[in-house]
């Protein structure tokens, strides 16, 4: 995921982002194609000294042409999207783990980037927090047209999923599409468990 989202940059080879070569991509270029990439980090990567809002605001300051005013309608726009109205002063400190991972959300959706990369979202969540966090990054992003490319051991998410890529050892081992019908398809073993 930090290659794809320029955040590193490969030593060998080829690797195209949103129709733009990254190896070997000056920094400008780097900055130009991360600003259509939204990131949610497992550890949510929050500014602990910002508020909710701060935080999905810091999101939309990277784009020109938008007022303060903007800017905050924005950012209160995106917390309200993912259920946290009512905690846009909220610092990271007093919001639980679920709601922190929200504001994750809000951020990397706010400006309705064209691919959001998400890295383990789910991983330090509860079982109901966990589906609820992926369930809102999959309207949000379908509601604003943006990819979601989402890496997870956890199963219980998969039928989210649109596609399904296995990888082992660093390499491709299964490839599945269709959510409508993947169950059928899918190797007992990795099968969702029903919930």
């Amino acid at each position: 995921l930090t290659a794809i989202g320029g955040l590193r940059t490969p030593s060998e080879g080829s690797l195209k982002v949103l129709g733009e070569e990254l190896c070997g991509a000056s920094k400008q270029k780097l900055i130009q194609t991360r600003r259509n990439i939204g990131y949610i980090f497992q550890a949510h990567n929050l500014m602990k000294f910002l508020t909710a809002k701060q935080n999905v605001r810091m999101s939309l300051e990277l784009h020109n042409g938008l007022s303060d005013r903007e800017l905050d309608e924005k950012a209160i726009a995106m917390l309200e999207a993912v259920g946290l109205g009512d905690r846009i002063d909220y610092y990271p400190e007093n919001l639980s783990g679920g709601q922190k991972q929200r504001v994750a959300i809000a951020r990397a959706l706010a400006s309705q980037p064209a691919i959001v990369l998400a890295d383990e979202p789910t991983a330090a969540l509860d079982k109901k927090s966990g589906r609820d966090v992926v369930e809102i990054m999959q309207r949000l992003a379908k509601e604003q047209g943006s990819t979601i490319l989402l890496v997870t051991h956890d199963n219980r998410i998969l039928d989210i999923a649109d596609r399904l890529v296995y990888v082992e050892d660093g390499r491709l081992t299964d490839n599945y599409m269709a959510a409508s019908d993947r169950e059928a398809t899918l190797p007992e073993a990795r099968r969702p468990k029903s919930q």
